[in-house]
């Protein structure tokens, strides 16, 4: 009779985890079953580079280079919503710091904010970046903004 105590897989449907390396004794010894010789048989062989074509040169290389990019000098913004700011006291002075150290934002560097929601308290901003509708109802809300410009 089947049960859960005597249940098996079907015979020579697991197989031994093959080990590598481990000397002759393992049935995988010398070259460890990497074969001769060759690259792949090496250590370090640099298949797994990121557009490693086997040898050929690469297709990034063979392309022609034109234009322009920006991406190293790229601005990458932290953005927190007015809404998110409600929770801070009336007249504290908002970093991107203390946005950081609250956990509004992961990085610190850029932070711009924008105007979803509304600020019921004025605060006093200081090194951010601000959308213009953002700006607007900051300061209806009676807030002083000491912004960066993004040209910084």
């Amino acid at each position: 009779m089947i049960g859960l105590n005597n249940l098996k897989p079907a015979r020579g449907s697991k197989h031994r985890k093959k080990i590598v390396g481990r000397g002759y004794g393992s049935g995988h010894g010398r070259t460890a079953t990497r074969g001769t010789k060759g690259q792949k048989s090496r250590s370090g062989d640099g298949t797994k580079k990121v557009g490693f074509e086997g040898g050929q040169s690469p297709i990034s290389r063979r392309i022609p280079k034109r234009g322009f990019t920006n991406g190293p000098f790229r601005k990458i913004y932290a953005v927190v919503n007015l809404d998110q700011l409600n929770n801070f006291e009336q007249g504290l002075e908002i970093t991107p710091a203390l946005l950081k150290q609250k956990g509004l934002v992961s990085q610190s560097k850029f932070v711009k904010i924008l105007g979803n929601g509304k600020l019921e308290k004025p605060l006093n901003f200081k090194g951010l970046v601000f959308s213009k509708t953002a700006a607007d109802k900051a300061k209806q809300a009676g807030a002083s903004i000491e912004a960066i410009s993004k040209k910084n």
